[in-house]
């Protein structure tokens, strides 16, 4: 799927930080010391704020046209800028078996936050895979050399 391109708002703020918000996707926001820092801040929460989307099933809003965007009225706007994201690669069936008590659990948490249990799954493990672990040592070759993943 092609990229999408996203409105975003750059504003200044009065220490001379920049910051970067999207009018199609609340909540999502980035900042830098630069506005170049800003913008690429600003290009890697909107890719997240899209996997995120998808891995809840949700379709992707229509960009925002830039006339149609409203700014505060005391907001020291730069620019705006359109930031592209890709939409996440297609989904691939795999089975995976775990304790019974594990997949009810999981299954409440969907169903408590509007989602299926696939894309609770998707949606954990690409959070664990983003988050950098500390104390956790990379697998030995072992594992490699057995033709099997970490």
């Amino acid at each position: 799927m092609p990229k999408r391109f996203y409105p975003a708002v750059l504003e200044r703020d009065p220490s001379g930080v920049f910051g970067a918000w999207f009018p199609d996707f609340p909540g999502v926001v980035a900042a830098g010391r630069t506005q170049e820092e800003a913008v690429a801040r600003a290009e890697a929460a909107l890719q997240q704020a899209i996997q995120e989307t998808a891995e809840r099933n949700l379709p992707l809003p229509e960009p925002t046209a830039l006339a149609a965007i409203k700014t505060p009225e005391d907001a020291d706007v730069v620019t705006f800028v359109a930031l592209g994201a890709s939409p996440p690669d297609p989904s691939e069936r795999v089975n995976v078996y775990l304790p019974a008590s594990l997949i009810e659990r999981a299954d409440a948490l969907a169903g408590d936050w509007g989602m299926s249990r696939s894309s609770l799954f998707g949606f954990a493990l690409s959070r664990l895979l983003a988050t950098p672990w500390t104390g956790l040592a990379p697998a030995t070759g072992a594992a490699k050399k057995k033709g099997r993943r970490p």
